[in-house]
């Protein structure tokens, strides 16, 4: 399905002027103008709901539309018919009452709802009863105890110790997915784990862990969320489909599954530049979706201890410039492509307003009467690093008060801040008080971390060289 939301933010020249308490010449006005306008344009053109939308399970996307409607980025009335138009496509007719009755102010839920509702009901209990053998039997620990890792003999036990046959297994999967529908995500869980261990076709196998993985999402039991990701991510890798494009689109919907986990596991923001920065899932990004570039970026400036492979990515961005646009992305070329940091400083505003404004990036954590976006404060710390470190690279010494003035800070926490800065940083570099300097000495490359750097990639090339290699050998031989 698709989700068009159609961007309230625009700056009209009909619209009413506020009348300030303060009054402010013409150049102040038409200076306060355009930084509305500046920021109603990043929200309008930078909200990516619309091309993530489509990439994922219709349940995934209620994150987003709670987040946009916290956030009060569109009208709520907009987001109340969105939410009801998603449910319409499940089970949850509940919730689609509930929201039915806020949005129109009334009581009363229509007709058609109720008759759903109905209908839902007597579905789910119908598939109780056909899915009940063998529901039965997993809630038996002693009988769970005789499942091997052999599915054929699994099969064959079921079929003549307790007469569960394959009707029962395919109500299970069926039991579970309307439990999915109807968002009760911990049972789906469960009984999707389950029919995995009985299922011997691939298709429907992978099928279920699909919706295994939505519902630990929806859970947000990341640790479990990210095993499961890694599960899928395998078979894709390794299943043979129809058609490339197939396996493309697959990857790309792995991808954006994958954004919830990404930032909000501990661990996420390695694991992200991990599984994008790969050739294959890089090249369906630069195919199909650019737009998954801002989270790759973002990672990257985050992330210190992949500093190496920026490098690579750099050309990449250099590559899709003309294809996708992205303050965060061009964050970067302005400081690595342009060396522009003018260009850079403007940059890290508008960056700002996207990540609050990004579902992914944007999450808020409450610390007392205050609320704050962590993701933002590391953003901008690690965006003055790369100016920092960039800027002091080309340049042998550089004043003070420019330096402050690049990094938005004034002219005494930009000297604290770049002294801090240069005990814990492999620059060599040091202050000259006197005449308000930093003073950069000319470093020589090590030999070896260039011979590392040169061919840190080549084993993971040449496995995959060989894997694929295999992989013909053996169509071939099967000919």
């Amino acid at each position: 399905f698709e989700v068009t939301l159609i961007p309230i933010y625009r700056v009209s020249s009909s619209s009413p002027k506020l009348h300030l308490c303060r009054l402010e010449s013409s150049t102040e006005t038409r200076e306060r103008e355009r930084e509305i306008a500046t920021m109603a344009e990043i929200k309008e053109n930078y909200d990516l709901t619309p091309r993530v939308a489509p990439n994922l399970d219709r349940h995934l996307v209620f994150p987003i539309l709670e987040f946009l409607q916290e956030r009060q980025l569109y009208p709520d009335e907009q987001i109340l018919k969105f939410k009801i138009e998603l449910l319409n496509k499940t089970n949850m007719v509940d919730y689609a009452m509930d929201i039915h009755k806020s949005l129109y102010h009334t009581e009363d839920a229509p007709q058609d709802m109720v008759e759903r509702r109905a209908e839902v009901v007597a579905r789910l209990k119908s598939l109780e009863e056909a899915a009940a053998p063998l529901v039965t039997f997993l809630l038996n620990p002693a009988a769970v105890q005789e499942l091997r890792a052999d599915k054929h003999y699994n099969l064959q036990m079921l079929k003549e110790r307790y007469q569960i046959g394959p009707d029962q297994i395919e109500a299970l999967y069926q039991y579970a997915k309307f439990q999915f529908e109807c968002g009760n995500y911990s049972g789906a869980a469960d009984y999707l784990y389950q029919y995995r261990t009985l299922c011997s076709n691939l298709e429907r196998s992978l099928s279920a862990l699909w919706g295994k993985l939505a519902s630990e999402i929806l859970m947000q039991n990341w640790d479990i969320a990210f095993e499961e990701l890694n599960h899928v991510k395998d078979i894709i890798d390794s299943k043979s489909f129809e058609s490339p494009l197939n396996q493309v689109q697959n990857r790309i919907w792995l991808m954006h599954w994958g954004l919830y986990i990404f930032f909000n596991h501990d661990n996420g923001r390695t694991q992200i530049i991990d599984l994008f920065n790969q050739d294959k899932y890089l090249n369906a990004i630069q195919t199909s979706a650019p737009h998954l570039l801002r989270y790759l970026a973002t990672a990257f400036i985050v992330n210190k201890r992949k500093r190496p492979q920026l490098k690579e990515f750099i050309k990449v961005i250099q590559q899709e410039h003309y294809s996708y646009k992205d303050p965060i992305v061009e964050f970067l070329a302005c400081v690595f492509v342009n060396y522009d940091f003018d260009g850079a400083q403007k940059k890290m505003k508008e960056c700002e307003e996207v990540i609050v404004n990004d579902p992914f990036l944007g999450k808020r954590v409450e610390n007392g009467n205050f609320s704050t976006v962590p993701l933002r404060d590391e953003f901008l710390e690690n965006a003055r690093l790369f100016i920092f470190e960039t800027y002091c690279r080309i340049h042998q010494r550089i004043d003070m008060g420019v330096l402050a003035e690049k990094l938005n800070l004034n002219y005494e926490e930009a000297e604290r801040w770049i002294v801090n800065l240069i005990r814990t940083s492999k620059l060599d570099a040091k202050i000259d008080s006197e005449s308000g300097t930093v003073i950069m000495e000319p470093t020589q490359p090590n030999v070896h971390e260039q011979l590392i750097n040169h061919t840190k990639a080549l084993s993971g090339r040449t496995y995959e060289l060989v894997t694929q290699l295999l992989k013909h050998t053996q169509g071939q031989a099967a000919r």
